[in-house]
């Protein structure tokens, strides 16, 4: 069965965003957007909100496009468009999402629960409003959290109050050679 696995860069805090809706704190250098290719290519897919995935879709569709954009950041714009996505929006219209794009309305544990046994690669959940839902109802399997070097003072929490504790195992973790550290956990 294909797992569910929150992946999210935070800054030390724990921040997800600025209160601004900032990511430019984010250090993404070849090295990690290689370890992110690597990462992501072999997903069956990748779980957003509609804010995730228009920010996406405003710059990957046709981000190799660019000559400015070589390496890692035009390889992943083939990523982006060929990994199934999979969008959790009441607004976008059903049918109205491309690359390789399905809409979903709400997010319905037996659902999911098919997308899990479904064949292909893990899922990937990215977006921290989704992923506070995805936490809610306990359906995440895994983290990748790549906490930066970075302490921003204010912002979004990834990870929001909750009323039960998740006790995770350690499964690994990776320095950078940009001060991003990669935490890896799953349910024991």
């Amino acid at each position: 069965m294909r797992k569910i696995i929150l992946m999210s860069g935070i800054s030390l805090e724990g921040f997800f965003e600025g209160p601004e809706r900032q990511i430019d704190w984010h250090c993404v250098d070849e090295e990690l957007h290689q370890h992110m290719n690597d990462a992501i290519r072999p997903m069956g897919g990748l779980l957003s909100g509609r804010v995730t995935h228009e920010l996406m879709t405003d710059f990957w569709p046709t981000a190799d496009a660019d000559p400015a954009n070589a390496g890692a950041v035009a390889e992943f714009a083939g990523i982006w468009r060929s990994v199934p996505k999979y969008v959790y929006s009441r607004t976008l219209p059903p049918g109205g999402a491309d690359w390789n794009t399905t809409v979903l309305r709400d997010v319905v544990p037996e659902e999911v629960a098919a997308l899990k046994a479904a064949p292909g690669g893990d899922l990937l959940l990215g977006g921290s409003d989704l992923a506070a839902t995805f936490l809610r109802l306990d359906l995440v399997d895994a983290y990748r959290i790549y906490v930066h070097p970075v302490r921003i003072g204010r912002g979004r929490p990834l990870f929001r109050p909750a009323d039960a504790r998740v006790p995770l195992r350690l499964t690994g973790s990776r320095a950078f050679g940009n001060g991003v550290v990669l935490l890896t956990y799953e349910r024991p």
